[in-house]
């Protein structure tokens, strides 16, 4: 009896384990679970980006006044530079307010990133330590959320947007919280 199970239970891990990797090839690496998805923002305050125009914007900014994207970017994300045609057309069908997080960048290279790429964003505001990024659960770039009008988070896509995630995903979710 104890030889059956020498050969047994190390079998049936085996199947276990398999099994779990089997569904988790089947997963979009993409789609990251959040917590905070269908929660209130967190509360903060950011500054504008030093040196640069606009005042900043808080989380008072994201509550009452329709659909609100935060779109997490930096001067030294490669990504962020490849997404920056889709962010900038989002800004300019005016479906919701564009809001940039500059996370963990200097200054002199945010402001120089933007100025060469152009600026689409409402207000952005600096983050230089990332305490407002931790608070969101950021964890790679770039990351963009969508906050429906009563400050809740309703979607998070981390990763550079791609004009058929933008299409397909981004703008169908923006509509259903614009009404």
């Amino acid at each position: 009896m104890f030889n059956r199970l020498i050969y047994i239970l190390p079998l049936t891990v085996f199947l276990i384990m398999a099994v779990y990797f089997a569904i988790g090839l089947t997963k979009d690496p993409k789609i990251l679970p959040s917590a905070l998805i269908d929660k209130p923002i967190p509360e903060f305050v950011l500054p504008p980006i030093e040196g640069g125009p606009g005042k900043g914007f808080s989380s008072a900014d994201l509550r009452g006044k329709g659909v609100s994207v935060v779109n997490v970017f930096a001067s030294w994300c490669v990504p962020c530079r490849i997404e920056h045609p889709q962010i900038t057309r989002l800004a300019q069908l005016k479906v919701a307010t564009l809001y940039g997080l500059n996370y963990k960048d200097k200054p002199e290279n945010a402001l120089k990133w933007l100025a060469e790429l152009g600026d689409p964003y409402a207000a952005h505001g600096a983050d230089p330590r990332g305490r407002v990024g931790i608070d969101f659960g950021v964890y790679g770039i770039p990351e963009t959320f969508i906050i429906d009008n009563n400050g809740i988070i309703r979607y998070k896509y981390v990763g550079p947007i791609d004009a058929a995630r933008l299409e397909k995903v981004i703008l169908p979710i923006i509509k259903k919280f614009s009404k």
